[in-house]
């Protein structure tokens, strides 16, 4: 079925996508399985069945709420996209730009004849490099164009002081998804340290290089090195860790291997005085390697970093290598994306951060045609039930001080909401755009993206900005602006929908507003005040009972197997998992202000507070691939779909009272062993 051809929200929703299937919220649906108990296992009760009989689609590494909705939103957009090229636009307009990217990479023909061509200038000045000072500068000037290097330069708003923006510097310049896949000796890692030297190979073998077995060598050798001295991801996290302000005329003393002057010369950045460090000790690590590296290598390495970056707009070879190693090893994906998809994701973005050529511009399209002002409206009244619900929790903590809790308070005072899309699109008029040069469109953008970036400096905060784009399936809360963000295209069932009952929707997405408000008190968001800006607004007795009560939900999560012999990692997931168990705690309190204003009926054979937690657990549903289950085990903050689901809930007394659980259930936990927080 031609899925453009839809246009009925509800006929979207019932539709296949590939194989995987979304099946709206009613209850009693053909997802659950009522062989297993919700005692037992809520997340197989809720969607065992589902489980069972789906299939990921070829293209996906994964399959489940979140990617069929993504799924549905693209296919929206394709239809937008299709009517923009088949449309009148005046030359140099946004509608005409949007139709010229997208008409840019379906041009197959055009993008083989082109070659290695657009990039040739790119190339060239990469081989004229003689000094290692010249390498430094070219990570600055590399990184103009969105091409990462071992140092990552970025602006965004001052950890200390949220009133401004600040340049960071930070770890970067590695191929594999963390360092645990250069260093640790576990068969699937080292299988993807062999795919990342086939893939160089190529690269460097389909660009010419005379000896393209031994530079790739080196250049997996030189990452390898990087990887020896990033910080782990768990150190990452961390807020106090990662703000480390320095002068920038005391950099040298800092790391003397490396010319910072000329770096930020590269970066068009020459007149900074105050920089974050972020990964501080890394930066004296990359002073060795950068001595320890020849040219030679640099200008390898710094080639296959470019050629890395645009083979999604290179000719064929180049893109088949590209998924071999990205969709095949890392992702188990068997099969690639069709030209289209990709197209439309290159044009419009899809996930969280990743804004697309156009995102903004597509986006606008977007909200005009499938975001009606009702679903805004409804939206509304669900945040403030969650803020009124979180504001009694906090009132009523009992291992909190008075005075912590008022901070607290607030805090959530001052926390603002931005529901669907922005109120201020991003201006594109100096982007320039071909439909006959998908690279240099590529690299246009990137220079454009990353001007935007530092012109922030010296110029108030733009509290209007997002952070996301309103087709993006997600939503985020930023700690620095105290904000809670949920784009449109999250705004549909299973998590939201107009006609649903509240049962559903405080179960789903008023889990997930709880979810995002929470994260303003997890174990890094509680770090910032209610400006933004990191600091210790807690007394020490209660940042200890916090701690006490957080190192549980660690030892938690620990002990889930996701796959056998790997556990999900608490410490990493500590953030996610706070805002998982306060946020359905909150939207369950917040559910009930609900019921006492509507006194909505008990339907069919679940009670009110029982189809509340299946809608929780339906909204996680999800199939990983095990390629793509590693990868998440090893990278993502967030614990796998069917620990989201069984985790929290079994630290809430309402899910006891709801489904009757006695110590003879497997979700049972000693009431001693049950975790509240916020």
């Amino acid at each position: 079925m031609d899925l453009s051809s839809v246009k009925n929200v509800s006929a979207l929703l019932s539709v296949a996508v590939g194989l995987c299937l979304l099946v709206a919220p009613g209850w009693g649906d053909s997802a659950a399985d009522a062989s297993v108990r919700p005692q037992d296992d809520l997340y197989r009760h809720a969607n065992g069945t589902w489980l069972k009989t789906t299939e990921i689609p070829a293209d996906r590494p994964s399959c489940g709420s979140f990617t069929i909705l993504q799924d549905i939103t693209r296919d929206r957009v394709q239809e937008i996209l299709d009517e923009a090229v088949l449309s009148d636009f005046p030359p140099n307009s946004l509608g005409k730009k949007v139709a010229d990217f997208y008409q840019s990479f379906l041009n197959e023909a055009v993008v083989e004849q082109l070659a290695l061509a657009p990039l040739e200038d790119q190339l060239h000045r990469i081989d004229g490099l003689k000094t290692r000072s010249e390498v430094v500068r070219h990570f600055g000037q590399l990184g103009q164009l969105g091409v990462s290097s071992p140092v990552g330069l970025y602006v965004a708003q001052d950890p200390g002081n949220s009133s401004r923006y600040l340049a960071a510097v930070c770890q970067s310049g590695t191929t594999l998804p963390d360092r645990q896949y250069y260093l640790a000796e576990d068969e699937k890692f080292v299988q993807a340290r062999s795919a990342l030297l086939s893939y160089v190979t190529r690269l460097l073998t389909l660009s010419g290089h005379d000896d393209p077995q031994q530079a790739s060598r080196s250049v997996v050798e030189l990452e390898h090195r990087l990887a020896q001295v990033q910080w782990e991801r768990t150190a990452l996290r961390d807020a106090q860790k990662t703000y480390n302000l320095r002068e920038v005329d005391q950099l040298p003393e800092f790391a003397p291997g490396i010319r910072w002057d000329v770096l930020f010369q590269g970066a068009d950045l020459p007149e900074l005085t105050e920089i974050n460090v972020v990964t501080a000790s890394f930066f004296d690590g990359l002073s060795e390697v950068i001595d320890a590296t020849d040219v030679a290598t640099w200008r390898d390495y710094l080639k296959f970093r470019v050629l890395d970056t645009y083979a999604v707009g290179l000719p064929e070879a180049y893109v088949d290598a590209h998924f071999d190693l990205y969709g095949k090893t890392l992702a188990g994906i068997p099969q690639p994306r069709s030209r289209q998809k990709r197209a439309v994701v290159a044009t419009a973005g899809e996930g969280a951060g990743d804004f697309g050529v156009l995102g903004d511009a597509v986006g606008e399209m977007y909200v005009e045609r499938f975001f009606p002002p009702v679903a805004k409206s409804r939206m509304e009244g669900l945040v403030d039930n969650l803020m009124r619900a979180f504001r009694q929790s906090v009132e009523e903590l009992p291992w909190m001080s008075v005075a912590t809790r008022a901070r607290a308070a607030e805090k959530l005072d001052k926390m603002t909401t931005k529901i669907g899309y922005t109120t201020q699109w991003r201006d594109y008029s100096t982007l320039e755009i071909h439909e006959d040069q998908l690279v240099a469109n590529l690299l246009r953008s990137a220079k454009y993206e990353y001007g935007r970036m530092i012109g922030r400096l010296n110029k108030p905060v733009d509290h209007q900005e997002w952070g996301m784009t309103p087709q993006t399936v997600n939503a985020y809360y930023n700690p620095r602006k105290n904000e809670i963000v949920f784009p449109a295209a999250i705004l549909q069932p299973p998590f939201f929908g107009i006609d649903q009952d509240d049962a559903s929707n405080y179960g789903a997405i008023g889990a997930v507003i709880g979810h995002e408000i929470s994260h303003g008190f997890d174990d890094q968001g509680s770090r910032y005040d209610g400006d933004g800006n990191l600091t210790d607004w807690w007394t020490p007795a209660d940042r200890k009972a916090f701690g006490e009560r957080t190192s549980q939900l660690v030892q938690q999560f620990d002990a889930y197997e996701a796959l056998p012999g790997r556990h999900v990692n608490g410490r990493l997931t500590l953030g996610e998992n706070i805002a998982d168990l306060a946020g359905l705690a909150i939207a369950h309190k917040a559910y009930q202000i609900s019921k006492d204003q509507k006194g909505l009926p008990v339907l069919d054979d679940y009670g009110n507070d029982q189809r509340f937690f299946l809608a929780w657990s339906r909204a996680w549903r999800c199939r990983y691939r095990e390629a793509e289950l590693l990868k998440r085990l090893v990278t993502d903050p967030h614990a796998p779909a069917q620990f989201r689901a069984n985790g929290p809930v079994s630290n809430i007394e309402a899910f006891y009272r709801a489904f009757q659980l006695t110590p003879q259930d497997r979700l049972f936990r000693p009431e001693n062993q049950r975790v509240r927080i916020w």
